[in-house]
């Protein structure tokens, strides 16, 4: 499991005072409202940003950090990632899992046959859908309790329902 989770991206500086324009990547846009510190990969430095001010335009946040004052303190850290450490994670709620923890398990059937590795999860409409490398294809899985019936992070497994059809694809 790693410890921290990245919740959004400098994209660039806006205005004057030395606010970052940040694209949250977390599924809680307003999680950046209650966070009051983040850490950025700096030069190489694993440095902590505290948050001063966070205000919405659009899609994007507009972070005010105490250590930024200016335009060009904050151009500099473009395309820079913003991670929590997970303590200051958003609290899961019985049978959730940080889509972090899940990448890179191992998916088996429910006869405890590897069907292959998670590579990634996010959302659609209705539901979040997990891909799962098989190989010589990936498949996405609906995450739903239809079809993941067990995660096991010790073991490093989810158990899978395949619906039927699912693999024919």
């Amino acid at each position: 499991m790693i410890d921290r989770f990245r919740v959004g991206v400098i994209t660039s500086s806006h205005g004057i005072k030395g606010e970052a324009k940040v694209y949250p990547t977390s599924d809680d846009q307003n999680r950046l409202k209650k966070i009051k510190k983040v850490y950025a990969n700096i030069k190489g430095v694993e440095t902590a940003l505290d948050i001063e001010t966070v205000r919405f335009q659009k899609n994007m946040a507009l972070v005010k950090f105490k250590q930024f004052n200016t335009p060009e303190e904050i151009q500099v850290l473009r395309n820079t990632d913003l991670f929590v450490d997970r303590d200051n994670a958003t609290p899961l709620k019985k049978n959730e899992n940080y889509i972090a923890d899940l990448i890179g398990l191992d998916v088996i059937d429910e006869e405890g046959i590897l069907l292959g590795k998670v590579t990634d999860i996010f959302p659609t409409g209705a539901n979040h859908v997990m891909e799962v490398d098989m190989g010589e294809k990936k498949v996405l899985f609906p995450y739903i309790s239809q079809c993941i019936l067990d995660v096991d992070l010790e073991e490093g497994k989810i158990r899978v329902h395949v619906l039927d059809g699912l693999l024919d694809l």
